[in-house]
């Protein structure tokens, strides 16, 4: 784990640490989080809902599915804040545009720089460690990306310190090829040019640091077989290994769950829980939870209607903090599920500005003005019982 000087007591002081963990396809917050006795939730949805005695719950208005028990017993003991209704005005259905948004604070044009690479920028403002930030992952998250900010993205911690520097450099340009096909659409190929020139490089250097990571951990935890379990273990490999990273982010794919979603929600929100889970345990294990606080989000929520296979893009989704300095609990407000209060007569409403979420994450966390990397100052939540700031 990253570690600063002495703080005056004989004991070093972490630096905090940030876990971003990104639900692409748009989660359905409401299958997550239950409005287990509004009738209008079940009239609403005769296929695609959640049966009260397959509710865990936290009070009298709503329960976690119970899929997600390792979620719920994280909450019980007092280690996750749900953030209820979080969007923004006018809600993007697309899913490129929606994340698009979510990862450049930029819901009115299209932006040339990711949050998330404005808060490494902050944090090593001279780019002196190539693995400040680290993506774990194929490609480059838009979030990551802004001309000047290196980070490093691995696909696979296992395969990526044997690679010999060839095998090493044709990745890290797949890498690079993959974020322009996917980006130049939309923001044109200047900017995207301009980025590719000035960032990668420095990838390089890091697979040295990085190459003897697994064989050096130990843990007596068992993930299990996900992608997203694999991804949240190289993150506690590459963390507990003391590198300097302060900024993880990762994905967990499949979330658009237009069909087939009574099979395949449970089965994605059981992986997803269970990784968390393990993630947090094997961080203690480590005496390396303190310093870290995760971020779950997804770029919008599911509609009101079912769809008799499943649900589709709607808006007023959820999101969750943990971590072991979270303050647990039900955060801003959830969304009205009765029919007069939907927006466009089949969306939630959002309660909370996703960008207040970001703030407070930035400004209370990670100790840096929130102002200029989310282009705005919006209301925060109090989500921390305690620092590593103090």
């Amino acid at each position: 784990m990253a570690e600063s000087n002495g703080n005056g007591n004989g004991q070093a002081k972490k630096d905090p640490v940030l876990v971003i963990v990104q639900l692409t396809g748009g989660n359905d917050f409401m299958n997550t989080l239950v409005p287990y006795n509004e009738g209008a939730y079940y009239d609403a949805r005769p296929l695609v809902h959640i049966k009260q005695e397959d509710v865990l719950p936290i009070n009298d208005d709503l329960g976690f599915n119970n899929v997600a028990a390792r979620l719920k017993k994280l909450y019980d003991q007092g280690d996750v804040a749900v953030v209820q209704g979080i969007g923004y005005e006018n809600s993007s259905r697309s899913h490129f545009r929606g994340m698009d948004i979510w990862h450049t604070c930029e819901p009115d044009k299209i932006s040339t720089e990711g949050w998330v690479a404005r808060l490494i920028r902050d944090l090593d403002p001279e780019g002196e460690n190539p693995l400040t930030g680290v993506n774990i992952g194929s490609g480059l998250p838009r979030a990551m990306a802004a001309a000047g900010v290196a980070t490093t993205s691995i696909s696979d911690l296992d395969t990526y310190g044997l690679m010999t520097k060839l095998e090493r450099e044709a990745e890290r340009n797949r890498n690079l090829e993959l974020f322009k096909r996917m980006y130049t659409p939309a923001v044109g190929q200047g900017m995207v040019m301009d980025y590719l020139a000035q960032t990668g490089n420095d990838s390089l250097a890091s697979a040295d640091i990085l190459g003897p990571i697994p064989a050096s951990y130990t843990s007596s935890v068992e993930y299990g077989g996900s992608a997203i379990a694999k991804s949240l273990r190289d993150v506690a490999r590459i963390h507990t290994a003391g590198v300097g990273t302060r900024v993880f982010y990762t994905n967990s794919a499949g979330w658009d769950t237009h069909s087939h979603q009574p099979v395949d929600h449970p089965r994605l929100l059981s992986e997803l829980t269970g990784a968390l889970d393990d993630f947090m345990t094997d961080l203690r294990e480590h005496d390396a939870a303190e310093e870290v606080a995760v971020l779950v989000f997804t770029e919008f929520g599911r509609r009101m209607k079912d769809n008799n296979s499943g649900t589709d893009h709607g808006s007023g989704g959820g999101a969750f903090l943990i971590g072991e300095h979270v303050e647990g609990g039900l955060y801003a407000e959830y969304p009205s599920v009765k029919p007069a209060d939907w927006l466009n007569d089949e969306d939630l409403k959002h309660t909370f500005d996703y960008r207040g979420v970001y703030s407070t994450l930035l400004e209370q966390w990670m100790g840096v003005d929130a102002t200029p990397i989310v282009n705005g100052t919006y209301e925060q939540l109090r989500p921390f019982s305690q620092t590593m700031l103090g």
